[in-house]
This record gives structure tokens, sequence and C-alpha cells, in this order.
């Protein structure tokens, strides 16, 4: 898969740090991230729960919940920095340049709602004076385009399946015709069909709406079948970066090789799982160096004294010492 429009970046992430100050420490939740998304394409953030991908991803529309606060860092969109943007900016910014589906529907809907209302209030934030006919019609078309019938405006969300509420919160994203979706772990509680049919519906929307779509995922499944490039965090830190299928065929870190090791084959007669030993990093107190260090088979000398920047190999970035 390859971008669908030029290779101008839509967004730049530059020296990014995400701190919560919590009674034992500060958990360094981002810890130094650099990353460039190009306009049109799906970017794939992989990495195990507590990575910092989530974070990363409420960083850059602010959503922050407090303690967390961004300590350092810019986050460049369409030339303008996200971190330096007044309230009244951000409103402006959230769901008509860049919108966001969270991981579970039901807990983002309003069970009080009908669905109607939720497209209608959404619309009325963002476009003073709509009128309640213009705003329904909008919300009409919208649900066509997700396969939902016009009729279940006026349903309340526990009336409606997993999926269909997940596609809601597609709608709700994409009535304001947004530039940038960022969607966190959209499928995890979707069943393996309805997985399926979410990733294909997200693909069409894609084209149909000209998207540029940040995936977060633990599951690379969902990143081979959408993504154009991957992201791997781990600890805070981003690990490796490259398109998709260079990813998936010569995985440069130790924990890009590990994570996909541990993947299941049915093609294989495996008589036991592989996993990586140890586990991911206290990130109130992180290890010294290379925050892999610990769980790495590669482990050299300079990797528990200094953090090691990106190298630049095989048309992808690795943060790894094996390729100074």
């Amino acid at each position: 898969m390859r971008s669908m429009n030029d290779n101008t970046h839509i967004l730049k992430i530059e020296d990014l740090y995400v701190q919560f100050p919590i009674n034992i420490g500060t958990v360094r939740a981002v810890d130094g991230v650099n990353m460039e998304l190009i306009r049109g394409e799906v970017m794939g953030l992989v990495g195990e729960s507590g990575c910092g991908k989530t974070t990363l991803g409420f960083s850059i529309v602010r959503l922050l919940r407090p303690p967390g606060r961004i300590t350092a860092g810019k986050i460049i969109y369409n030339g303008r920095d996200i971190v330096k943007m007044e309230p009244g900016e951000l409103l402006a910014l959230r769901g008509s340049k860049i919108a966001m589906i969270f991981q579970d529907p039901l807990t983002s809907l309003n069970p009080l709602f009908t669905i109607e209302k939720h497209f209608r209030e959404t619309l009325q934030t963002h476009e003073k004076g709509i009128g309640k006919k213009d705003a329904t019609d909008r919300a009409e078309n919208v649900l066509e385009s997700l396969g939902i019938a016009r009729e279940r405006l006026h349903e309340y969300p526990h009336q409606m399946s997993g999926g269909m509420r997940q596609r809601i919160m597609i709608g709700l994203a994409l009535i304001m015709n947004p530039d940038l979706l960022i969607a966190d772990e959209p499928t995890t509680a979707l069943d393996v069909i309805v997985e399926a049919q979410f990733l294909d519906l997200l693909n069409d929307l894609r084209r149909q709406y000209n998207l540029t779509i940040i995936l977060i995922t633990h599951n690379l499944g969902n990143v081979a079948q959408l993504g154009d490039r991957i992201t791997v965090m781990y600890g805070g830190t981003i690990a490796e970066v490259g398109p998709a299928q260079s990813i998936f065929d010569n995985p440069l870190h130790p924990y890009t090789q590990g994570l996909l090791a541990s993947i299941p084959n049915i093609k294989l007669d495996q008589r036991e799982l592989k996993t990586m030993p140890g586990s991911p990093p206290d990130l109130v107190d992180p290890p010294p160096g290379c925050v892999f260090h610990p769980r790495c088979p590669f482990v050299m000398d300079i990797c528990f004294r200094e953090r090691p920047p990106a190298f630049s190999r095989g048309g992808h970035l690795a943060t790894c010492w094996l390729y100074r």
C-alpha cells in the first residue's frame, strides 16, 4: 500500500516529552519522541500495553488527563504548534481538523442521548447556527456511508451492537470532514468477524474522505491489513519506524523482532509459543542507556550507558546501537 497524495507532512512531532507526576515519582510516558506523518497515509502505532501509544495519541489532540502534561517538545499540524494553542483554538481543531475514535464506544456515547442528538450536538459545537434539519440531513448522509439505516438515528447507544456503536463513533469523527483521524485500539471490543468488517470499512472511508489515519493498536495483524508505515514504541520511546512491508519482512530492532516472533504461525508445527523474556520497563525509573537493554538478546556495553539515536537502514529507522 502507498500514500494516496503527495509526500507533504500533515503532522510533525519533535522531541516530545509527556510526564505524569505521582506519589512515588514521575512517569515518563512519552520520552523524547520524534515522528512525521505523511498526508494520506495510514500510520500503525504499535507496542505492548503501557509503552506510550495512547498517551501519544491523546497528546496530539491535547486531551491528557491531569496530572499528565506535556513538558517539552512540539506537535506541528499544518505548520502550527498544537502545544502552544489556546483553549479556543483547540476546540476549533478537535473534531473539525483532527478527530479521534476512542477504544470503548459505550463509555464515549451518552446513554441518555439518541444517536441523532449525538450528531446534532457535535455539529452545533463546531458550526454555530446550523439548523436541526440540516444537522439531521448531514447525519443521515454519514450513516448511509457507514451502511446504517437512517431510522436508527432515533435509537439509543444501548440498542446497538458493539460493532454498530463503533461505526457511530466513526460517523461522529467524520461529520466535520477532518484531515486526520486518530483511532485508539478501535477493534478491542469487537469479535474477529466484525473486526475484519470494521477495518475494511475504515479503509474505504479513508479513500472516500481522503483521510490521514493514525491506527493505535497492539494487534500487528490490523497494521498488516491497513497500514502504510509502522511506528513501534517501547518504554515511551520510538524503537523503529518504516514501511509496513519492510518491517514485517526485515525487522531491525530486537524488540520488533521479538514482537513478530511471538505471533503464532499456523503454517508451522509449533510445539511452544515464543515469548520475550522480562517485562516492560518501569517508567518512573527506566533503565539507563537503551530502555530495552534489560530484555535484549544482543545487548552491548554501550547499551547500558548511552541512549541510541535513530539509525537509517534499509529504508527505515531503528534506534539501536547494532546499526551505528
